[in-house]
């Protein structure tokens, strides 16, 4: 556990499984191949023998009721469940009057100094020229804003080959939002804002939009990844591919990288379902707090930006650490 999270005032209640809203009916199996690919990885005896049980064991259902208890992680802070996913977006190896917009390599003065050129600089100054940090060329600024946001992504070439991409390394200058810019200016309300009426407001704006978009000064560099294959998902915070609607990022300084949790997401599209954490992310802080991975393209990326719903989540923990969290007073 961070010192972060030591600080925090967190409380501990063990539950049992049929305390879970929905646990008799999901696919234990298809949680447990999940938890397989990262389990590995986890530090601690305990784990890697759970990890050699985990790869003999057919009966995923059994195995996470055999092995594990549901503890209630709380931090006095409601729960919120947010989405995200991997951008696909259109390019080509080479430019062109559509693909114009360069996916550049990180630059060693980048790594050297921070904070760096501001994004405006980056893009308007010329010091990117001529230098061959170009990865690809892609057909929409708006788009490759956004694939900086997440992080990684995916690039269509012409010939409908991939380039995966991932995060290379930033310019050191802190994220400023768009959407709160967007409100602050008296265009949104707060609850108007999502990341498509953001990219429809610059499309309809181009000048205003190309300003909105410098109003950020962070800036996210990229590296082709080209051992994770096409139709695998992209590299999570463990270093392995994650699973559409089976990994989660989570607050690695509370919860356990490669932990099962399950989630318990209201709103109007309610998901009871065992997910793996295998990803973090800078705005997940907290207990009760984590995003939701919805797979690669355009309809994964309306889903996941939609989506901020309250509900609880409980991690699953190997028993006798779920039994050592408690106060002795009731063990």
């Amino acid at each position: 556990m961070s010192a972060a999270a030591a600080e925090t005032e967190l409380t501990y209640k063990i539950l049992s499984f049929d305390q879970l809203d929905g646990w008799e009916t999901d696919d234990h199996d298809a949680a447990l191949s999940v938890f397989r690919n990262t389990c590995m990885d986890i530090d601690g005896v305990d784990w890697k023998s759970l990890c050699a049980m985990a790869n003999d064991m057919s009966d995923g259902k059994a195995f996470f009721e055999l092995m594990f208890r549901p503890v209630l992680i709380e931090d006095g802070k409601p729960a919120l469940f947010t989405g995200y996913f991997e951008p696909e977006l259109d390019g080509s190896r080479y430019p062109s009057s559509r693909y114009k917009y360069p996916v550049y390599r990180l630059p060693r003065e980048a790594r050297a100094n921070r904070p760096w050129l501001t994004r405006r600089d980056i893009l308007t100054s010329g010091v990117m020229d001529g230098r061959g940090l170009e990865i690809a060329w892609v057909d929409d600024p708006v788009e490759l804003f956004f694939l900086q946001v997440q992080g990684s992504g995916r690039i269509r070439l012409p010939d409908g080959s991939m380039i995966r991409v991932g995060y290379g390394g930033k310019n050191g200058h802190e994220y400023k939002s768009l959407g709160r810019e967007l409100v602050r200016r008296g265009i949104y309300q707060p609850h108007q804002v999502s990341a498509q009426v953001i990219k429809n407001w610059v499309r309809r704006n181009p000048l205003a939009g190309e300003e909105l978009l410098y109003h950020n000064p962070s800036y996210v560099f990229f590296r082709e990844v080209t051992h994770v294959p096409a139709e695998k998902g992209p590299l999570g915070a463990m270093n392995r591919s994650i699973t559409d609607l089976r990994s989660i990022a989570v607050d690695p300084g509370i919860v356990r990288l490669g932990s099962p949790v399950w989630i318990e997401k209201d709103g109007a599209e309610p998901m009871n379902r065992l997910m793996i954490a295998q990803d973090t992310g800078s705005a997940i802080k907290g207990a009760q707090r984590a995003d939701i991975f919805f797979g690669t393209g355009d309809a994964a990326g309306q889903a996941a930006g939609k989506l901020r719903d309250p509900g609880r989540l409980l991690v699953l923990m190997p028993i006798q650490r779920a039994y050592a969290l408690l106060p002795e007073s009731v063990q």
